[in-house]
C-alpha cells in the first residue's frame, strides 16, 4: 500500500474497486483517482419528496472488464444527495449532484445501475456524468425505477451512445444480453405494477362471460377463424364461465397492465381524464336532461342537434352524480362532479363541417372531397374495370345506362381511358354480416358508390348501389339510386349518401383507425422491447414512435372496444364489431401500408423512378394523397441517412442478431397469424429495412394523424357521418314511403342514430381528437440529448427542415384555389399531415393539425 494526500483528503482503494473515505492519518492509495461529477434529474411527484439518499447509483464501465463477471467494471456507490427543486422541458423536477472517484483505468462509464430503497416509485428523466477530460455522458433514461423491494434488482440503464450487437464494447456485452433475457420474462404469472416485462397474448379479454352470455365475445388471434394482432399480455386469471377469456373487473379499470415504461405520464394522464370527464358531462347533460323531458329517441329537427353546439346547458343539482354513477368509473365521480360544479354550464365546442356553412355537409360535392380530404381518405379507388365486381364474380347492378348523361359529355368508355371513374366500396366485407348486424336494432346495407373526377379536380357523386342478403344464400338484391337536385328523388339520394357515409364511419373506426395503427403496431412495439436492445441504433429511431401506444392501447380494451363498451355502443356493427376488424385482418398486408404501394394499389398512382417517393399521384388536388407522399418522403429520406451512419452493407444487416430476431419475432409471434404470408419484407438488405422503418414509422406518425385527429371536425356533427342507421330507404307504394313524402328530413332523421348514441358518439371523438399538451410531434424529440452521435444530429436537423419546407408547401396549397378540393363547399382547409414541427399551434385540444410521433390517442 502506498499513501497520498488528494485534495486535502486521503483514499484507500482496495483491490476489489471499493472506494472508501478516511481519516487522513489512516488513508493510503493504490492508484491515482479521477472524479466523474453527475447530474441526476427525477420527475417530481406531488406530496412526495425525492427519494434522496434512498436511492444509490454505480456506474458500469464501457470499456474495462471486472475478470470475475466479465462485466463492465463496477464503481462505488453513491446516494442521491443536494436535491434542488428544478425545471426540465415545463415540468417540476428535483435535480441531484452526484461525485464518483474512479481509478484512472476506469475508462469510459457505458451505464449505470440505481437501486431505490424508498417504499415509492420515482420517475427518472435523465443523468448525465462529467469527466475529468470535460467530456460528458448523458443517459436518456426516462422511466420508473421502483423500490427493490418489489423488482429484487437494480435498475440499469445504458448511456445515449448507439451500437450494433457486434460492434458492442466488450464490457457491455453481458450486460445487453442480460437486459433483453430481463424483459422478455418468462411467460408465466399475473404482471405486476412494477415489472417490466414484454409478452404476447390473445385478445382474449374483450368479453366478459362472468357478467352474463349476452357479454362473451370469441377470442381473437390464434386461430384460422379469427386472426389477429397479438397484445401485451397481462397474465390475468381465465374467466370462470370460459377458460379460454380472460377475467375482466366488474368497474372500468384504468389500471390494466402496461409494462410501466409504456405508461401515459401523470400529466397526461391527468390530462385524459379530466377531457374524458369533459366529454362525459357534454354528453350526460343534455341526455339526462332529454330523459327528463321525455324526448329519448331521435332528435325531430337539425335545430335540436345543433343546439348540443349552441346552447349552453346548466348542471342541475342532485341528478348529475346519480347519472354518473353509470358512465364513470367510481374513483372518477367525486372528480367528474367538482368539475360540473365549476363549470355550471356546458356545451359541445362547434365542429368545422358547420362553422363556415351548415348546410356544406349535404353537397355532393363535399360528400366526393371528403374521400379525398377526410378522416378516411386512404380506402377510395379508381375504377380499372366496369362494372364493379365482388370478389365471388358476381357483378354490381349499376350499369352504364345509369351513368350516361353525368358524366360531363364523356362516354363511360372515354371517362375509363382517362382513368376518371372512382369508387367507394362497402360491399364484400360487409354483405356476408349484414344478416347479423340487422338483427341488432339496425338497418344496415352494403354500399358501392361511383364518383367521377371533373376537370377541376373534384369528384362527382353518379350513382350509389345499396345491397341486402337476398331470402335465399347466395342471393343479393340490391338498388342503384342517382343523383337528383329537386323533389322525392333529391330526398331519396340524400338517404342513399347517409347509408354510404354510415359504412364508411364503421370502416374508418375500426379498420383504419383500430386495426391499421393501434392494433397492427403494438406487436412491433413488443417485439421491439424484448429483441432490440436500447442501444441498438433501430430500437433508437423507433423508440419515440412508439410512446403511449400500449397504454391507450389497453385502455381501449377496457372501455372502447370490449363488449357493451362505447363502440359497440355506438358504432352499427355493434357486438360483432371486433369479429369483423378480424376478418378484415385476414386481408390485411404490411407492405401495403406503405403510402406509395397503398396509391398504387388503388390505382391512385403510377410508378415514376424520378420521383423522390418512387410514385406520381394520378391528380394533384387529393389532399391526403399529396400531401401524404411529402411526408413520406421526408420520413424515408432520414430513415435511410440514420441507416447508413450504422449499416455499411447489405451483409450488416443480415448479420446483425437483434434485427434478425426482431424481424422473426414480429412474423412468428406478433402477427403469427400472417406468418405465412409471402409479402413480408426478408429483411436482409438495407433497402428492406430502410423500407419496413418508413411504414412503421410513417404508420405510427402520419397516417395516424390523418384518420384520428380530423374526427370531430368532420364527424362531430352526426348528420355529417352518422355511425348507424336505424331505417332503411323506403320502397315506393309502402306505408313508409308515405310517411317519407310526407316529411322527407324528418323520416331522415329517424334514419339517424337515436339521441343517446349520436351523443355519446360525439363525447367519445371529442377525447379522441385532442391533442395532449405534452405531445410530441414528428422532427421534434423529448430531449436534444437522445444520441451522442454528431452526424446523427445533423441528419435529424436536416429531416426537420424538410418536414417545415413541407409545411410551407401545404400552406401554398391550401391557399391555391385552383386546388378546389384543399378546403370544398366547407371551408376545411386540409391539415390533417401539416407537421407542426415547432408545436406552436398543437399547444392542445382540437386543432386538426400536427403530427404526433405515436399512435399516443
Amino acid at each position: 500500500m502506498c499513501s497520498q494526500p488528494i485534495s486535502g483528503l486521503h483514499v484507500t482503494v482496495s483491490l476489489r474497486n471499493k472506494v472508501a473515505l478516511r481519516s487522513p492519518q489512516r488513508c493510503t492509495i493504490q492508484a491515482h483517482l479521477h472524479v466523474i461529477k453527475g447530474t441526476v434529474v427525477i420527475r417530481r411527484t406531488l406530496g412526495r419528496p425525492g427519494p434522496g439518499k434512498l436511492a444509490s447509483v454505480h456506474l458500469h464501465s464501457g470499456t474495462r472488464i471486472d475478470p470475475g463477471n466479465g462485466k463492465g467494471l463496477l464503481s462505488e456507490h453513491k446516494t442521491f444527495k443536494h436535491g434542488k427543486k428544478t425545471k426540465h422541458n415545463g415540468e417540476n423536477t428535483i435535480t441531484y449532484r452526484i461525485k464518483f472517484h474512479v481509478e484512472s483505468d476506469f475508462g469510459l462509464p457505458g451505464a449505470f445501475i440505481t437501486e431505490n430503497h424508498d417504499k415509492h416509485e420515482f420517475f427518472l428523466i435523465s443523468a448525465t456524468l462529467e469527466l475529468f477530460d470535460n467530456r460528458k455522458i448523458h443517459f436518456d433514461c426516462n422511466s420508473w425505477v421502483y423500490p427493490v423491494s418489489k423488482t429484487k434488482h437494480g435498475r440499469l440503464f445504458f448511456s445515449n451512445a448507439s451500437y450494433l450487437p457486434n460492434l458492442t464494447p466488450k464490457a457491455l456485452e453481458p450486460l445487453r444480453e442480460e437486459e433483453l433475457h430481463t424483459l422478455r420474462g418468462d411467460g408465466t404469472g399475473e404482471r405486476k405494477e412494477w415489472e417490466r416485462i414484454y409478452d404476447y397474448d390473445c385478445y382474449n379479454d374483450l368479453g366478459h362471460p362472468d357478467k352474463g352470455h349476452e357479454y362473451a365475445r370469441p377470442v381473437l388471434g390464434g386461430s384460422v377463424k379469427y386472426p389477429y394482432p397479438r397484445r401485451g399480455r397481462t397474465g390475468r386469471p381465465p374467466s370462470k364461465e370460459d377458460p379460454l377469456a380472460e377475467s375482466r373487473p366488474e368497474i372500468i379499470n384504468l389500471d390494466i397492465y402496461v409494462p410501466p415504461d409504456e405508461r401515459f405520464s401523470q400529466q397526461k394522464m391527468s390530462e385524459f381524464i379530466s377531457n374524458s370527464i369533459e366529454a362525459v358531462l357534454h354528453f350526460l347533460i343534455p341526455e339526462t336532461k332529454a330523459l327528463y323531458q321525455n324526448q329519448s329517441g331521435s332528435f325531430d329537427s337539425l335545430e335540436k342537434i345543433n343546439d348540443i353546439y349552441n346552447k349552453r346547458n346548466k348542471v342541475l343539482d342532485g341528478w348529475v352524480t346519480e347519472q354518473l354513477k353509470k358512465l364513470v368509473p367510481e374513483e372518477l365521480i367525486k372528480e367528474t362532479t367538482n368539475h360540473a360544479s365549476k363549470q355550471h354550464e356546458v356545451k359541445f365546442p362547434i365542429p368545422q363541417i358547420i362553422q363556415e356553412n351548415q348546410m356544406a355537409w349535404k353537397d355532393d360535392e363535399e360528400f366526393g372531397r371528403e374521400m379525398l380530404a377526410g378522416v378516411n381518405a386512404a380506402v377510395i379507388k379508381c375504377l380499372r374495370k366496369f362494372p364493379p365486381q365482388g370478389k365471388d364474380g358476381k357483378k354490381s347492378t349499376i350499369k352504364a345506362s345509369h351513368l350516361e348523361g353525368k358524366l360531363d359529355g364523356l362516354s363511360l368508355d372515354a371517362a375509363m381511358r382517362q382513368w376518371r371513374i372512382f369508387i367507394l366500396d362497402h360491399h364484400d366485407y360487409l354483405l356476408p354480416y349484414l344478416a347479423r348486424i340487422n338483427t341488432q336494432g339496425v338497418c344496415m346495407y352494403a354500399s358501392r358508390t361511383i364518383l367521377f373526377l371533373r376537370k377541376e379536380g373534384t369528384l362527382k357523386p353518379v350513382a350509389i348501389e345499396l345491397s341486402l342478403p337476398g331470402p335465399k344464400e347466395g342471393e343479393v338484391t340490391s338498388r342503384v339510386f342517382l343523383p337528383a337536385s329537386i323533389g322525392a328523388e333529391a330526398a331519396l339520394w340524400h338517404l342513399a349518401k347517409t347509408h354510404v357515409v354510415a359504412n364508411d364511419s364503421g370502416y374508418h373506426q375500426l379498420i383504419s383507425h383500430w386495426l391499421k395503427t393501434h392494433a397492427i403496431i403494438e406487436p412491433f412495439i413488443i417485439a421491439t422491447r424484448r429483441q432490440l436492445s436500447v442501444m441498438h441504433p433501430v430500437h433508437r429511431l423507433l423508440d419515440p414512435h412508439f410512446k403511449d401506444t400500449m397504454h391507450i392501447n389497453a385502455l381501449a380494451r377496457s372501455i372502447l372496444i370490449n363488449s357493451g363498451g362505447v363502440l359497440e355502443k355506438t358504432m352499427f356493427p355493434a357486438k360483432i364489431s371486433m369479429e369483423l376488424s378480424s376478418a378484415l385482418y385476414k386481408e390485411w398486408n404490411f407492405r401495403n401500408q406503405a403510402l406509395p404501394i397503398d396509391l398504387l394499389e388503388r390505382n391512385l398512382a403510377l410508378e415514376d423512378e424520378d420521383s423522390p417517393s418512387g410514385v406520381r399521384i394520378l391528380f394533384e388536388d387529393y389532399p391526403y394523397g399529396s400531401d401524404g407522399l411529402e411526408i413520406w418522403t421526408a420520413v424515408k429520406t432520414w430513415v435511410k441517412d440514420y441507416c447508413l451512419v450504422y449499416y455499411n452493407s447489405d451483409d450488416a444487416v443480415l448479420s446483425d442478431v437483434e434485427i434478425q430476431a426482431w424481424w422473426l419475432e414480429i412474423r412468428k409471434t406478433g402477427h403469427g397469424d400472417k406468418h405465412n404470408e409471402d409479402w413480408w419484407y426478408k429483411m436482409d438488405t438495407i433497402p428492406d429495412l430502410v423500407e419496413a422503418l418508413t411504414t412503421l414509422i410513417w404508420i405510427a406518425s402520419a397516417f395516424h394523424a390523418s384518420v384520428n385527429f380530423g374526427q370531430y371536425g368532420y364527424a362531430g356533427y352526426p348528420p355529417n357521418r352518422p355511425t348507424l342507421c336505424r331505417r332503411f330507404i323506403p320502397l315506393e307504394g309502402t306505408s313508409e314511403f308515405s310517411e317519407f313524402l310526407k316529411d322527407p328530413e324528418k323520416y331522415h332523421l329517424s334514419m339517424l342514430p337515436h339521441r343517446f348514441e349520436m351523443t355519446l358518439g360525439v363525447a367519445l371523438i371529442e377525447v379522441l381528437s385532442k391533442h395532449t399538451t405534452e405531445e410530441v410531434y414528428l422532427g421534434q424529440r423529448q430531449s436534444t440529448e437522445w444520441t451522442d452521435n454528431e452526424e446523427i444530429r445533423q441528419k435529424f436537423n436536416k429531416f426537420v427542415e424538410n418536414l417545415k419546407e413541407v409545411e410551407m408547401r401545404i400552406t401554398e396549397k391550401n391557399m391555391n384555389p385552383k386546388l378546389k378540393n384543399r378546403s370544398g363547399p366547407a371551408k376545411i382547409p386540409y391539415t390533417l399531415l401539416y407537421p407542426d414541427t415547432s408545436n406552436v399551434i398543437s399547444k392542445g385540444g382540437i386543432t386538426g393539425k400536427g403530427i404526433p410521433n405515436s399512435v399516443s390517442i
